[in-house]
């Protein structure tokens, strides 16, 4: 499958990311942004969070609903998407609107709006010509595998909800693992990582 179409987009603190070999790279992250489109998740990108670096929260990849792929850090640097993983994994953002604006309203804990075809045959692409461009590519997790925090939720402090529940139920692994040979991510078998400690797991 030739490569998707990428356009390079880089945030404006991309350079001030640490940089890594990407030897080093072993897991991809599927997130979804809960926002609206693309723009909106562009503008909370580019917001700077940690003041002692001026950068923010990112993935690399963000694919539209149209199936379009923007890059908005290099794999090469670490992008801050994904809590203690964040060094050995590239983060791909799918644009959905998730729980927005209620992230952590318990009354709407819903995510009901499908992927699209387009989006899904992009996410392949994309996945293929990423490992062909950093072979130490195993595996491949779902935010919600990796991040298992509850807090408490905005209409209620005495109930509690899921942190990060992206890409959510809707999001088709099936499809993708077929289509691809990466491993998924569980939590019922340890596996060694690439630096030779239990990080992770594969299906």
């Amino acid at each position: 499958m030739p490569a998707p179409p990428i356009l390079r987009d880089p945030l404006p603190y991309a350079d001030a990311l640490s940089s890594r070999e990407p030897a080093g790279i072993d897991t991809v992250v599927i997130h979804c942004t809960e926002l609206p489109d693309l723009a909106t998740a562009r503008e909370f990108g580019e917001r700077i969070l940690y003041p002692g670096s001026g950068t923010g929260n990112s993935g690399h990849y963000y694919i539209d609903r149209d199936g379009g792929i923007v890059e908005y850090v290099p794999p090469g640097r670490i992008a801050h998407h994904t809590r203690g993983w964040n060094p050995r994994s590239i983060g791909i953002e799918l644009v959905n609107i998730g729980r927005y604006p209620d992230w952590l309203d318990s009354r709407r804990q819903a995510m009901d709006e499908p992927y699209t075809d387009a989006q899904v045959d992009a996410l392949v692409g994309l996945l293929g010509d990423l490992q062909a461009r950093i072979p130490s590519l195993v595996q491949i997790a779902g935010h919600e595998d990796l991040d298992l925090d509850e807090v408490e939720a905005s209409d209620d402090p005495g109930v509690k909800v899921r942190r990060k529940r992206d890409p959510g139920p809707l999001f088709p692994w099936q499809r993708v693992l077929q289509a691809v040979t990466l491993q998924r991510f569980t939590l019922d078998r340890p596996q060694a990582g690439i630096d030779g400690k239990t990080a992770g797991r594969l299906a």
